[in-house]
């Protein structure tokens, strides 16, 4: 595949950069070529712009992101509305449940983690805090798509299921189902033994506005067992809390 097709130059470097923050770990130029299909010349152009400005760090011919992506990532720690106005509710439902909590985006065709308070249980379910999986399977990739604006979720499942008119149909059946009862649970769809629900966060009143996160309570499924009503009871509440504070800003 080659992604150059299309692709305007601020595009290529930004195709980079999100390749080297999505990995979790330094990549060769290998890699790269492989992930973003770039040429190798032009894959060499980018890397160097990226090294100039302080986004990329090299070491023995990998590739990391450099002290200016960690400034942006502190910065986007320190002022995200979402993420300030999600913890506390975070906090209280994890220490409630005694189970994790994630905040999760929709980021084009991914499901990505924005913030993460951990169980205090030794044995307990993380989706690590930046790591991105496909939005097609989990709690809370179905309650992103379910509650999104009605035209890029039809984007989405364009991209998802494309070739796979069967699966698009089920996906909208499940999707519609989702959105009658205000929240979405799975089991083992993402990861072996996790049980999840996922309950929209909306920025703007009604659901009409759509939602583009998600606050997910995750447990191991034999902890779930039996607890399910008031996992999914517990996260609707600090989701309407969550959506509380931030149509007042």
């Amino acid at each position: 595949m080659n992604a150059e097709q299309g692709v305007t130059g601020a595009e290529r470097v930004l195709l980079v950069l999100a390749a080297l923050a999505s990995h979790g770990k330094a990549m060769s130029v290998k890699d790269l070529l492989a992930v973003t299909g770039l040429a190798q010349s032009t894959l060499y152009r980018q890397i160097a712009l990226l090294k100039r400005w302080g986004f990329v760090a090299e070491n023995a011919g990998y590739y990391a992101p450099g002290p200016i992506s960690l400034q942006l990532a502190l910065g986007f720690d320190l002022n995200s509305l979402l993420v300030e106005a999600s913890r506390h509710e975070m906090q209280q439902l994890a220490h409630a449940s005694q189970e994790s909590v994630g905040l999760l985006v929709a980021i084009k065709h991914q499901v990505m983690c924005l913030d993460m308070v951990d169980s205090p249980q030794s044995l307990r379910c993380s989706f690590e805090k930046g790591r991105a999986v496909p939005l097609r399977a989990g709690a809370s990739a179905k309650s992103l798509l379910a509650f999104m604006a009605a035209r890029s979720r039809d984007e989405a499942l364009d991209g998802l299921f494309g070739d796979d008119p069967a699966g698009r149909a089920a996906i909208e059946t499940e999707l519609e189902q989702i959105r009658q009862q205000g929240y979405a649970v799975s089991d083992s769809e993402v990861d072996p033994g996790v049980w999840g629900v996922s309950v929209p966060i909306f920025h703007r009143t009604g659901r009409a506005a759509g939602s583009n996160a998600s606050i997910t309570l995750m447990a191991p499924s034999t902890r779930a067992r039996g607890r399910e009503n008031q996992f999914v009871d517990a996260t609707l509440r600090a989701a309407r809390a969550i959506s509380g504070h931030m149509q007042s800003d």
